[in-house]
């Protein structure tokens, strides 16, 4: 019986241990992939003109052309062998602090504010978040890759971002004024790093999204957006920074009024010179019409025009009530 007993018990173990703990499910807003003896079940190698590889330099396609494998959707059950294993892996989209440091919590201020340098040396903190998720199409990189693909995304992205910021410039905008004070002040204005930072955050975020869209072949993880939300001066230059930006406002808006009255100058200008054009061309048409008139007649015979100023004298005459003719003695 005891033999019979461990037979059994053996039996029974290997049951629960290897058959029914081999039954699983996935979750809805998880993908899973199985590995045999350590080799992901694989469907093809990644083509190189992949879509997936197009924003790679074309040295770095074939070192990131991971293959492709077979992705289990969500729902069971489903079952495993004992060789088997299961990478279940969540493709919903996650916001992190872009300040987290997963490897060293206490860095960039407890993860709060991350540090940078802009092209004129000033040392400033950025506060923001990133949303990323992982890539469906690419789970060999992020399961297999790299061994924690979230901190190397995160370092890829800071190192594009400081990068960008040391060599941040706004766009050229036209001069406000053809006064070379007025465009002195806005040029020097515009030199300025953290105000260009500050006033171009939008076109700063997106320039992140555009450079960090090759992250899902690299990494299997897609950035959906970079939202740096504030950029923060040291305190020692910020009452500094506060006075240019108030002169330069001052400056802004007196050369706003005098280009508006300007403005309004030319247009008033420009209507009275379209006024008395017009009063011109009245006074003229009459005699351009009286011009043809008696260049018709010239036309029509020697004594047209005599027959046309007598007719004229005589319709003056009709009207007038008084008449002086000279007479000769």
């Amino acid at each position: 019986m005891t033999f019979l007993g461990i037979i059994f018990g053996f039996v029974v173990w290997f049951l629960v241990r290897y058959l029914v703990a081999g039954i699983y499910t996935v979750d809805q807003n998880e993908r899973a992939v199985k590995t045999v003896f350590g080799r992901a079940e694989r469907l093809s190698d990644t083509p190189m003109d992949d879509p997936l590889l197009e924003y790679l330099r074309p040295d770095e396609r074939e070192r990131y052309r991971y293959p492709k494998l077979r992705i289990i959707p969500p729902g069971g059950p489903y079952f495993k062998w004992p060789w088997e294993k299961i990478y279940k892996v969540s493709v919903a989209t996650q916001t992190i602090n872009m300040a987290s440091d997963l490897e060293t919590p206490t860095a960039n201020s407890n993860g709060t504010i991350l540090e940078a340098v802009t092209k004129d040396q000033l040392n400033i903190g950025l506060t923001g978040q990133i949303r990323y998720r992982v890539a469906e199409s690419n789970l060999y990189a992020y399961l297999f890759g790299v061994k924690q693909p979230i901190i190397h995304v995160m370092g890829y992205f800071i190192s594009i971002l400081r990068e960008r910021i040391a060599n941040f410039e706004a766009p050229k905008l036209p001069a406000l004024t053809d006064n070379a004070a007025a465009t002195d002040v806005v040029t020097v204005m515009a030199g300025i790093s953290i105000n260009d930072l500050r006033k171009n955050l939008r076109d700063l975020n997106e320039l992140m999204d555009r450079e960090c869209i090759s992250s899902s072949a690299r990494y299997g993880v897609v950035l959906d957006a970079s939202l740096i939300t504030s950029i923060d001066a040291p305190h020692e230059v910020e009452s500094a920074l506060a006075a240019i930006n108030t002169a330069h406002n001052q400056v802004s808006s007196d050369i706003s009024l005098a280009q508006a009255s300007a403005d309004q100058k030319i247009v008033q200008s420009r209507r009275a010179v379209e006024i008395e054009t017009l009063k011109a061309q009245a006074e003229v048409e009459p005699l351009q019409a009286l011009a043809t008139t008696l260049r018709s007649l010239k036309q029509s015979g020697p004594n047209a025009l005599d027959t046309y100023l007598r007719s004229v004298r005589l319709k003056l005459y009709g009207q007038a009530k008084r008449a002086v003719i000279e007479t000769k003695n």
